[in-house]
């Protein structure tokens, strides 16, 4: 390789690492809310139920996902007129906002309603971020990317959650291991919140030294707000497909990583170190994975990783489940969550990519925003979803069905969006893979 060569290949992973530390944040505030929901629930709302409690407290954290879809319009516009690099910097510093309003929030017994309210807007404020977050790294990557190489950039963006799921767990045991339940209760849940806000400075200053992407520059016109929205109600059969794709993504993460404290805590009565533990594994298994697939995917095709994922958690996803509440235990809980993990990261591996790729390249952050919010108003109440389903059918395996669910949308999402991609690749607003990538 020559010394120029090298010298790309620097900026390139340099340019990964810095689009990708913002998505960082993205998810690693989700987490923290999501692993601490049982003691949020505590000290925001009050209540006699246990249950009702802790249901409000996840059905406030799902509802930051009813504000992805309002971000990746207005901002995911955005970024399709001004360019890739001033909207990211906008998704993260309106993250920053909601994540530090969410730690500093006193309980409900020192200021009442106002608390459980000041959380929830917090929680919009961070789903109107997100709405974009995803889909600017997501489609920066994939304009950055050396040609044959595009799911393999692409699939650092999932990776980096990942960096964010370990961090998360790994502070979470660390925690739970050296304070007592009352110390968690009474500050010890803030300290991760705290952490992410002081490294918020780090990361703007990381982002700010992006680049723009060659292909947003190439554009010989930036399209108005208008005709953002013209392209987006041209492109809605592809936004659905994209949505259904999707949704077999958020709901097997929120289901492997945020969901996996209180389900094994609540449901399997492991301990919190134990639970911790456990999702660490899995944050550690899907960032191994996933570049990995997204490279395979550049060999092979993204079409049969996504069918043989599908297929697989169809097949395997309840009887597993099933399996682990028999005879709960660690190891059990531990091989389920990597299986589950390994199906996730495979998938996830061919479909963002494969998102970037259908969507049509002038409006392409919109559009890819908005298919991916859409879905994760659905597998961002995965927590809330599970456990309702165990409640009203006392069957503690049922989370193992809503995967199932998940899985049969990716499916059918799949074979169609294919046929669909197929039929228009010649069409001019289209910059589409080869036929032997899909």
């Amino acid at each position: 390789m020559t010394e120029q060569a090298i010298g790309r290949e620097r900026a390139a992973w340099k340019s990964i690492a810095i689009v990708a530390s913002g998505n960082f944040l993205e998810m690693y505030d989700f987490m923290v809310f999501g692993f601490y929901a049982a003691i949020i629930s505590k000290v925001f709302f009050a209540s006699g139920d246990a249950y009702g409690a802790l249901m409000l407290t996840l059905m406030t954290f799902g509802a930051g996902f009813l504000m992805r879809p309002v971000g990746a319009l207005l901002l995911g516009s955005y970024l399709d007129r001004k360019g890739r690099r001033v909207g990211l910097l906008v998704a993260l510093s309106m993250m920053a906002v909601g994540t530090f309003l969410i730690a500093v929030t006193p309980g409900y017994a020192a200021i009442g309603l106002a608390a459980p309210l000041l959380v929830l807007f917090g929680r919009l404020v961070q789903g109107l971020s997100a709405g974009v977050e995803l889909g600017g790294v997501s489609v920066y990557l994939a304009e950055i990317a050396k040609p044959g190489r595009k799911g393999f950039y692409v699939a650092w963006q999932s990776a980096s959650q990942q960096v964010a799921v370990i961090f998360a767990a790994a502070l979470g045991y660390l925690l739970t291991s050296i304070l007592s339940p009352a110390e968690m209760q009474n500050w010890g849940w803030r300290v991760p919140f705290l952490v992410g806000c002081a490294i918020i400075p780090l990361l703007l200053f990381m982002r700010s030294k992006l680049q723009e992407t060659p292909e947003f520059e190439a554009l010989p016109h930036q399209p108005t707000f208008g005709e953002v929205m013209a392209g987006v109600r041209s492109a809605w059969s592809r936004v659905l497909l994209g949505m259904m794709l999707v949704v077999m993504t958020t709901v097997s993460f929120y289901l492997i990583t945020n969901y996996t404290p209180t389900f094994g805590t609540r449901e399997l009565k492991l301990s919190d170190e134990s639970a911790f533990l456990v999702t660490l594994c899995v944050g550690l298994t899907n960032f191994i994975v996933l570049p990995v697939m997204g490279g395979v995917s550049d060999r092979i095709g993204r079409k049969p990783l996504l069918i043989g994922a599908t297929v697989l958690a169809l097949l395997t996803a309840y009887p597993a489940m099933t399996w682990l509440v028999s005879a709960p235990s660690f190891e059990r809980l531990l091989i389920v969550e990597l299986w589950l993990a390994v199906l996730y990261a495979s998938y996830n591996g061919a479909m963002i990519v494969f998102l970037t790729e259908v969507m049509p390249q002038r409006i392409r952050t919109t559009s890819f925003s908005l298919a991916y919010s859409l879905a994760t108003t659905l597998g961002g109440f995965t927590p809330a979803i599970c456990t309702y389903l165990i409640h009203v059918t006392d069957n503690k395996a049922a989370p193992g069905l809503w995967l199932s669910v998940a899985a049969v949308a990716g499916l059918v999402a799949t074979l169609l969006l294919t046929r669909l991609h197929r039929s228009s690749a010649r069409a001019d607003d289209l910059r589409m893979p080869a036929p032997s990538t899909l």
